[in-house]
């Protein structure tokens, strides 16, 4: 057996792979490593998953004349830069040398598959979301008109979460919202976590209503909102969900399921300030409804009081009349009466006075009638005896006298 020595052994590997390799190949990979160095010049580290298992590996090289084309267009088409976790379809070249071994030469990259390979990914999340019924949920909830309490879930450093406080706390209206920071990170592999362990803090609070919000970034940069788990959690979250994710050119899946999607973190304070502004107006308009019926019922019964008054005075001054007359007839069938009342008076005592007059001692005595008196008093029926004395009381005299004798009279 002929003996090689190791370089000779390279080379013959070397030459048999450019024999019967082609110039070039399509592959599909993902990045699982990527440096520039000083010189422009990109080296890479491709891989191969099922599942979260590495099955194949290998090194790859985009030289600094090529990766300034290459990485620019995949910039302009994808909006994103090329990154850890892309799944790329590249146009690479084996190479094999005699000290570094075996690597690819990277000459072009498909910047459309790796769209197709993102929107791929999200259709799969949305149409999980949707079979789980749940796409909806967060929307259907009632958003508070004037939210008292607001959760936000941000990165404290954040230039969006600096737009949105400035915003709430200076608005021009004097409104006072009580705002909470739950922070999290907002970008990159751990986001999703993150993002779901503030959601997890927030249900002990006192909040009404929750608010995404980071400024805006690459596409590569907002991936972790269209996170199956992260996006769950926020379709079932039990509080309304508004979203100022900050991107103009796509909407992730976060904003899909959140109560309301609105572009930026100034935009959804605005948002907030005008339920206030609405509210308000709203209560204006009330009072000023309030206030014109107010007034026309005022207005109206007004009227109808005085429509009131004008007849109750007709009614009481016709009322009055009549009882005037009334009471003249009254008074003249009174007059009438007393005076007819009076001239019978007078006939009858006339006629009292002259049986009076009549029945008076005198005319009696005048008739040669006497009264007797015993002791100061008529005799009447009461008997006398001899020797007591008697008054005897004639129409011109006073006879005292003494009674010789006093015999019974049987004959009355």
């Amino acid at each position: 057996m002929q003996e090689l020595s190791l370089s000779e052994l390279n080379l013959q590997i070397k030459k048999t792979l450019e024999e019967q390799l082609a110039a070039s190949y399509w592959v599909v990979a993902e990045i699982a490593q990527i440096q520039v160095n000083s010189s422009g010049h990109c080296y890479l580290e491709l891989v191969q998953k099922e599942g979260n298992q590495v099955i194949a590996k290998a090194r790859a090289t985009i030289w600094a004349y090529s990766y300034r084309n290459i990485s620019a267009w995949f910039a302009r088409i994808t909006g994103n830069d090329l990154t850890v976790g892309m799944r790329i379809l590249a146009n690479t070249k084996v190479t094999y040398h005699e000290v570094y071994g075996l690597s690819l030469n990277i000459k072009d990259i498909d910047p459309s598959f790796t769209l197709g390979e993102r929107e791929k990914a999200r259709q799969e999340v949305i149409a999980r979301l949707e079979a789980d019924g749940i796409m909806e949920m967060n929307k259907e909830l009632e958003l508070p008109q004037v939210p008292q309490n607001i959760a936000i879930i941000s990165s404290e450093t954040a230039a969006g979460y600096g737009d949105f406080i400035n915003q709430i706390e200076h608005n021009g209206y004097g409104y006072k919202v009580h705002h909470y920071l739950f922070s999290a990170s907002m970008q990159g592999d751990k986001a999703p976590e993150s993002i779901i362990n503030a959601l997890h803090q927030i249900i002990d609070s006192d909040a009404d209503v929750v608010v995404i919000i980071r400024g805006g970034g690459s596409q590569l940069d907002l991936d972790c909102f269209d996170d199956y788990n992260l996006c769950s959690h926020i379709a079932q979250f039990p509080l309304p969900i508004l979203t100022g994710i900050g991107h103009e050119r796509d909407t992730s899946i976060a904003d899909m399921v959140a109560h309301t999607q609105l572009k930026t973190p100034t935009a959804v304070a605005e948002f907030i300030i005008q339920g206030f502004i609405e509210y308000q107006s709203s209560i204006n308009d009330l009072f000023s409804s309030i206030s014109s019926v107010a007034t026309d019922y005022i207005y109206t019964e007004k009227e109808t009081l005085n429509q009131i008054s004008t007849r109750m005075n007709l009614e009481i001054q016709q009322k009055l009349q009549a009882s005037k007359a009334k009471l003249a007839s009254i008074t003249q069938n009174i007059a009438h009466s007393s005076a007819f009342q009076l001239a019978n008076s007078e006939n009858r005592l006339k006629s009292i006075e002259q049986k009076i007059n009549l029945l008076n001692p005198k005319h009696l005595l005048k008739k040669g009638y006497s009264v007797i008196y015993k002791n100061g008093k008529p005799l009447g029926s009461t008997k006398v005896s001899a020797n007591e004395q008697i008054d005897i009381i004639t129409a011109n005299q006073r006879i005292l006298s003494t009674v010789d004798k006093a015999i019974e009279n049987t004959e009355l």
